[in-house]
Order: structure tokens, then C-alpha cells, then sequence
């Protein structure tokens, strides 16, 4: 348990690292892959995060409250109090809070962590086979 939450902390602080660069790189990445990977990102980095707090939790369990997560955050964008305002514009709260909703994002955080729990699940089947029935 302790090996699976240096792995999972590890991910996050990756995937982290991936989402800043494809913020501040986005001028030589390709149209498509700089306007969703960042959102993509921060649903997969949410996952991931999930499962180093929660590595007991199920897969499944970790999918459904990493979506909830990122979705409430995007729907909070809808809130426009000057508070709020004022806390998104700080680099931090414009990272963790965005800016405005967009649907957009609802699929970019729906594909980060469906494809989060993917690699999950494949890389537990990799290593653990049994943990998943495939051995007896």
C-alpha cells in the first residue's frame, strides 16, 4: 500500500508538471492538443490525487469523485461574486478555480479521468493479476 501511494503521489506531481508546461508552452504544441490537454490534465492530476489520498478506494470509486470533483469546480465558475473573482485572479485560483464555465472542459475532465482509471486498471492487471481474479 505504501509502494501504490508513492506511485500515485508521484503520477500527480507528473501530471502536474505535463499540465504547467502545456499552459506555458501552448504557442509550439499543436492547436488541439494546447486548448484541451490542460483541462485533461487537471481531471487526471484530480484522479491520481484520489487515489494517494484514497488508495484503498476502488477504482471506480476514485473515477466518480475525481469527476464530481472537477465538475463542481467548473460549475463554480459560474458563481461571479467579486470575492471569488478575486481569488481566480491570482495564479493559484486561476489554476485550481479557472475562470468561466465552458462544456468543454466538462468532456476534457470526463476524458482525463476515464483515461486515468484505464492506465489505472491496466497497470494493476500488469502487476497484480490476481488482485483483479485473473490468477486464482
Amino acid at each position: 500500500m505504501k509502494n501504490e501511494r508513492c506511485i500515485y503521489l508521484a503520477v500527480t506531481f507528473a501530471i502536474m508538471v505535463l499540465g504547467l508546461a502545456s499552459r506555458k508552452y501552448d504557442d509550439v504544441l499543436p492547436e488541439f492538443i494546447a486548448e484541451y490537454s490542460g483541462d485533461t490534465l487537471w481531471a487526471a492530476m484530480v484522479y491520481w490525487g484520489i487515489r494517494f489520498l484514497f488508495p484503498s478506494i476502488s477504482i471506480v470509486k476514485s473515477v466518480v469523485i475525481s469527476l464530481l470533483f472537477s465538475y463542481c469546480i467548473e460549475i463554480s465558475q459560474l458563481y461571479q461574486a467579486d470575492w471569488a473573482n478575486i481569488v481566480r485572479s491570482t495564479t493559484l485560483g486561476a489554476l485550481i478555480f479557472g475562470h468561466g464555465f465552458l462544456w468543454s472542459d466538462m468532456i476534457c475532465y470526463t476524458v482525463g479521468g476515464l483515461l486515468s482509471a484505464a492506465i489505472d486498471l491496466s497497470l494493476i492487471h500488469i502487476s497484480e493479476p490476481t488482485r483483479l481474479g485473473m490468477i486464482s
